[in-house]
């Protein structure tokens, strides 16, 4: 099975077509089955209440080869169910509750490594370790005694620490909030978020070095439009942010609610229920440049993209309004809305504004210790800008 476990790991690479480079050789030489000997696959369908689960273990002949095909698939592994404890696990059916830890997408991790830009002897603090996917190719790649990777699951750190144990690694595996950083091992040369946030944590930024860099995913509440924010330190301290549109990017970290479409209010878009059809000669904008949507996802929060659809599909579920484009004979687009808000008018003010501060394809990011965060793009009356939710101070942790 280890031949087959090699096989279906270049081909997982292979597909994804990782670019060349260490990360890319990490992950040919990483073997995922000893980082994540169990994983988690969902039995029920998505519309159950309750949901059913089987964890898989990699030393049960019967599971081998569908846990295979979960590790090398190239998408989300589910690593722990309710809080559980990682290590000692019996395999088997679980029924209820939720996946409360997981390994994101192979894909989209190797982009953001590729452009952390990881180098031998570097310093990396790893924020939300979740398999160690991410740490053991910081291992690999700077060596592990530069290597921090912070958790707030103590059981996530004890799994993480044996099985990189295993690969013949031993970074600094510590638990704590992960918002505050870890001061102990301060500074490092990158830093790297595995979960999205709505602001920034000034501990991200201060905690680098001359040179450094923070890749993290920020977010509002909607799932549609994220961005990924470059945090780098000049080598005269100062700290500078660009927030990017991005395609994708991590989940929210614990505690940060989302809005979704329910199945339930998808079907009602779809049957036009309630809804009042009217023309444009305006087309919708496109779904890139995703600098825009990223600008309506802050100045109009609440709104969710249906991007399974063939056409233009937005709906607010908080209020139930919901808005569909579709271009027709006439040249124009025949469009339909429904609910309080004005959707519609929405995007083009927002449309407008963005086009006025000269279509931005990024913004800059403004950072201030403990202070506010605010995004910008142009100058003057034409400047397009909002700020994001910066909350209460967060304590430090407590060296372990």
């Amino acid at each position: 099975m280890t031949d087959e476990a090699t096989a279906a790991r270049t081909a997982m690479v292979t597909r994804l077509g990782v670019q060349s480079g260490p990360v890319r050789d990490a992950l040919l030489t990483l073997p995922r089955e000893v980082l994540m000997p169990q994983a988690y696959v969902r039995r029920s369908a998505p519309e159950e209440q309750t949901p059913r689960w089987d964890l898989l273990d990699w030393t049960v002949p019967g599971d081998r080869k569908e846990l295979l095909g979960l590790l090398y698939g190239g998408e989300s592994t589910l690593i722990q169910h309710e809080g559980e404890p990682l290590l000692g696990r019996v395999p088997g059916p679980r029924s209820g509750g939720m996946i409360t830890s997981m390994s994101s997408t192979v894909g989209m991790t190797a982009d953001l490594l590729q452009e952390l830009d990881l180098r031998p002897g570097h310093r990396v603090l790893d924020i939300g370790t979740g398999a160690g996917v991410t740490a053991a190719v910081a291992c690999w790649i700077c060596g592990d005694r530069g290597v921090v990777t912070l958790d707030r699951d103590p059981h996530v750190t004890d799994a993480a620490r044996v099985r990189l144990a295993d690969l013949g690694y031993r970074p600094t595996a510590v638990t704590g909030v992960g918002e505050a950083g870890w001061w102990e091992r301060a500074p490092y040369d990158r830093v790297f978020a595995s979960y999205a946030v709505p602001w920034v944590p000034w501990a991200w930024g201060e905690q680098l070095a001359p040179g450094g860099r923070t890749l993290v995913t920020v977010t509002g509440t909607s799932p549609s439009w994220p961005g990924l924010a470059v945090i780098t330190r000049t080598a005269r301290g100062r700290v500078e942010g660009e927030l990017r549109a991005v395609e994708f990017g991590h989940r929210p970290g614990y505690g940060f609610k989302r809005t979704f479409i329910s199945r339930a209010f998808l079907g009602r878009i779809a049957a036009g229920d309630g809804g009042r059809s009217f023309h444009s000669r305006q087309a919708p904008p496109a779904g890139k440049p995703r600098a825009l949507w990223l600008a309506v996802e802050a100045l109009r929060p609440g709104l969710v993209r249906n991007w399974g659809a063939d056409h233009l599909m937005i709906g607010a579920p908080a209020c139930g309004s919901w808005l569909t484009a579709r271009p027709d004979a006439s040249g124009g687009w025949t469009l339909m809305a429904c609910g309080p808000r004005d959707i519609w008018d929405e995007i083009q003010t927002v449309t407008a504004r963005w086009r006025a501060a000269g279509s931005p394809t990024s913004y800059r990011l403004q950072l201030e210790p403990e202070g506010e965060q605010r995004v910008s793009a142009g100058h003057g009356p034409g400047a397009l800008s909002w700020r994001l939710p910066v909350p209460p101070t967060t304590e430090a942790n407590t060296p372990q």
